[in-house]
C-alpha cells in the first residue's frame, strides 16, 4: 500500500517532523533549525513546511498524520503523580495546567487546524516511537529494542522486539523510576542545564574520580540484576517541584547545585564520573537481561539515554549482542521519524526488507541542502568575496592546506543532518595533531567550556589503526578507546581535574580525551562525498586519516541551517574560512566584520 505519512514530535523539547513515502524517508528536522531556538518546544511549523516541500506535497496529499505520542495518557500521569504528593507541588501544578488544558489536550484540533488537515491521525505510545525509530531503519529483519530516556506517557524505558513490519515490547520500567531522570538530577546538581546540558556532564566525567558510585548505589537506587531499579525519591523533587534534585540530596553530596558559570571543583568532577559509571551498569545489565530473554542476536537504541556514546561504546565492546544500531537522533526529535515509521509498518501492515547491512537513515542527511548556484548567487549579491572550485578535488586539497597550516574551516555541505550530531553536513574542522586546538576551538569559535572534547572524523578504512573499533560508527555515536600505539604515556594519572588536559596524550591531542578516548565518527563517503574528499586530502598531504569535527554553531544556538547563518558564524567567530558547497571563502578577504560576542570569562575555567 503506497502512502505519505508525516510524523511530528512537539511540546516537550526538540520539537520535529519527518515525511515517509512507502517507507522511505524523505525529509526530518528540528524546529530549533529554523527558529533558531535551541531545542525549540513549540509546533514544528517550520519543520513541517520543510518536509512537504522536500516531498513535493500539500496537507492534502497526506495519507496520515503521526504523532508521537499520546497527550490525554501523558496528562493522566501528571494528574496521577500530582495527586500522589498532594499539597506538595501546587506551584509546578498551577504552572502546568494552563498549557495542557488550553493546548496540549486538544492536539487532534491542533493538527487538523495548523495544517489544514482532515485525514487519520495516529498516536503511538512515546516508547513505541522511539522503537519504531530504533529497528524500521536498522539493517535487521529482526532484533532486541531497547528504549531508554527520561518519560514519555508512564514508561521510562522498555524493551522487546521487532520483527518485519511489527514491534513488540513486553516489558517497561514506569516513571519515576527513570534512568534519564538519574542522569539529569546529576546534570541539574552539577550546575547544567537539564535536557541540553547532559553532554557536559558526559564530557566532564572523565576528569573525576567515581567516589560516590556506593553512595548513589546504596542510597538512591534500588538496583537489581536485570537492571530494573526503585529510585528513593526521598532524594528528588522532580515529581512535584521545580528543581530536579532536594536539601537531602544536597547533604548526601556535600553541598547545594552549582551556580551556572560558577567555576567547577572536584567535587561536581567526581559526581559525573560516579553517575557515569552507574549509568553504564545499569545499561549492561539491562541489555545482558534482554538478550537472554529475546535470544536475538542484534540490539535496536534509542531514547535520549542512547546519546550517552560511553555508555554505547562500552556496550559494543563487551559483545553482549553480535551487532548495534542506535538511532542518530534518538532523542524526542526521532520521535517524529518513529511515530511516521510505526503507522507506516505497524500500523498499516507494509513489508519490509532489511539487508543485513545497510540501514536506511541516508547518513542522517535529511534536512536542507542548496545548491551551489544559489549560494554562489547570494555571496555576490551581498558582495561577500570567494573563490569557486570546479573540482571537488581541487578544493579538497586547498581545504587540506589550511587545515594543515592550522586553520580552523567551516563546512556546509549537501543536506543538513538530522539529531544533534554534525556529521560533515554542518560541521566545523581543525587538525586534530595540534595540542592547542581543543581549547582554541572551544574558547574562540564555540564560545563553550573548554574542558568539552572534540568528535575525531576518521576515514573507515583506517578507524581501527587509530582506535580500538572494529566497525563503523557513521553517526558519531560511540566512545572508544585510542590505540595503544598512538598515545602518549605520560603522568596524567596522578594529575587531578583541569590539570590532565596539561598533559599530551597522544598524536591527535585534539580529540583525545583524557582518559585516552574518542567519539568517533567514520567516514565512507557514501552519503557525503565532499566531506570524505578533504578527509582524504588531508591523508594524503599528512599521513593523518582524522580530523576535529564539530558542530556549525556557538554555545547557545543551534546548529546552523543556511548559508547565511553559515556566512554569520563563520564571520563573528576566528574560524579562518568557510567552504559552502564548492565555493571557499577565506576570512582575510572579507571586507566587513561582524561584531564578535564576548567570550564570558566563567568559560576558561583555568
Amino acid at each position: 500500500m503506497a502512502d505519505l505519512i508525516l510524523g511530528i514530535s512537539a511540546f516537550y523539547h526538540d520539537s520535529a517532523a519527518c515525511i515517509v513515502r512507502d517507507g522511505e524517508v524523505i525529509a526530518a528536522a528540528q524546529e530549533e533549525r529554523f527558529t533558531r531556538r535551541k531545542h525549540d518546544h513549540q509546533f514544528p511549523s517550520n519543520a513541517i513546511s520543510f518536509c512537504l516541500e522536500a516531498a513535493d506535497a500539500s496537507p492534502a496529499d497526506l495519507d496520515a498524520v503521526a504523532f508521537y505520542d499520546k497527550p490525554w495518557l501523558k496528562f493522566e500521569r501528571l494528574l496521577e503523580t500530582y495527586l500522589a504528593f498532594a499539597p506538595r507541588g501546587i506551584k509546578s501544578f498551577m504552572m502546568a495546567m494552563p498549557v495542557w488544558l488550553k493546548e496540549k489536550l486538544w492536539m487532534d484540533d491542533a493538527l487538523r487546524r495548523s495544517m489544514d488537515f482532515d485525514g487519520t491521525l495516529y498516536y503511538p505510545e512515546h516508547h513505541q516511537s522511539h522503537a519504531a525509530s530504533a529497528f524500521f531503519p536498522s539493517p535487521f529483519q529482526s532484533a532486541a529494542i531497547l528504549t531508554i530516556d527520561g518519560v514519555g506517557e508512564w514508561s521510562t524505558a522498555t524493551w522487546g522486539t521487532g520483527s518485519d513490519n511489527k514491534i513488540e515490547l513486553t516489558h517497561e520500567l514506569r516513571f519515576p523510576h527513570s534512568l534519564g531522570l538519574l542522569y539529569s538530577a546529576f546534570t541539574y546538581h552539577t550546575g547544567f542545564r537539564v535536557n541540553s546540558g547532559e553532554y557536559k556532564l558526559m564530557g566532564l566525567a572523565p576528569y573525576g574520580t567515581p567516589r560516590y558510585v556506593n553512595v548513589i548505589l546504596d542510597r538512591l537506587l534500588d538496583l537489581k540484576d536485570d537492571g530494573s531499579f526503585r529510585m528513593n525519591m526521598r532524594y528528588f523533587n522532580y515529581c512535584t517541584g521545580l528543581t530536579m534534585t532536594n536539601s537531602r540530596f544536597d547533604d548526601l553530596f556535600g553541598g547545594p547545585p552549582r551556580q551556572p558559570e560558577a567555576p567547577i571543583t572536584t567535587r561536581e568532577m567526581d559526581m559525573a564520573a560516579s553517575v557515569q559509571v552507574v549509568i553504564e551498569e545499569i545499561v549492561l545489565r539491562m541489555a545482558r537481561h534482554v538478550r537472554r530473554a529475546t535470544g536475538e542476536r542484534n540490539l535496536c537504541l534509542a531514547g535520549g539515554v542512547a546519546l550517552n556514546c560511553v555508555a554505547n561504546g562500552k556496550l559494543l565492546r563487551e559483545r553482549i549482542f553480535d551487532k548495534l544500531w542506535i538511532q542518530p537522533a534518538a532523542g524526542d526529535a526521532g520521535g517524529a521519524l518513529g511515530a511516521a515509521l510505526f503507522a507506516h509498518y505497524h500500523v498499516a501492515g507494509n513489508k519490509r526488507k532489511a539487508d543485513g547491512r545497510h540501514d536506511t537513515q541516508k547518513g542522517s542527511y535529511l534536512g536542507p541542502a542548496f545548491s551551489s548556484r544559489e549560494i554562489r548567487q547570494w555571496l555576490t549579491d551581498e558582495g561577500h568575496p570567494f573563490a569557486h572550485f570546479d573540482g571537488a578535488g581541487e578544493l579538497a586539497q586547498e581545504v587540506a592546506k589550511l587545515l594543515d597550516d592550522g586553520q580552523v574551516v567551516g563546512l556546509f555541505s549537501g543536506r543538513m543532518e538530522f539529531g544533534p550530531r554534525a556529521l560533515g553536513g554542518r560541521s566545523i574542522l581543525g587538525d586534530p595533531r595540534r595540542i592547542d586546538m581543543q581549547s582554541a576551538m572551544n574558547l574562540k569559535i564555540k564560545f563553550r567550556e573548554s574542558f568539552r572534547p572534540f568528535a575525531p572524523a576518521c576515514l573507515s578504512e583506517h578507524v581501527s589503526e587509530f582506535f580500538d573499533l572494529n566497525g563503523e560508527s557513521p553517526y558519531m555515536l560511540l566512545v572508544a578507546p585510542l590505540a595503544e600505539e598512538h598515545r602518549v604515556e605520560g603522568g596524567v594519572d596522578e594529575l587531578v581535574g583541569f590539570n590532565k588536559r596539561e598533559e599530551t596524550l597522544s598524536d591527535i591531542p585534539a580529540v583525545t580525551h583524557v582518559d585516552y578516548s574518542a567519539r568517533i565518527q567514520t567516514v565512507d563517503g557514501q552519503h557525503n562525498p565532499r566531506f570524505r574528499s578533504i578527509l582524504e586530502a588531508f591523508h594524503d598531504r599528512t599521513g593523518c586519516p582524522v580530523l576535529i569535527n564539530t558542530s556549525f554553531n556557538v554555545r547557545g544556538e543551534p546548529i546552523v541551517c543556511t548559508p547565511e547563518e553559515a556566512y554569520t558564524c563563520f564571520m563573528q567567530t576566528e574560524m579562518d574560512a568557510l567552504v559552502l558547497e564548492d565555493v571557499l571563502l577565506l576570512k582575510r578577504d572579507q571586507p566587513d566584520r561582524l561584531q564578535r560576542p564576548a567570550v564570558p570569562d566563567a568559560l576558561a575555567l583555568d
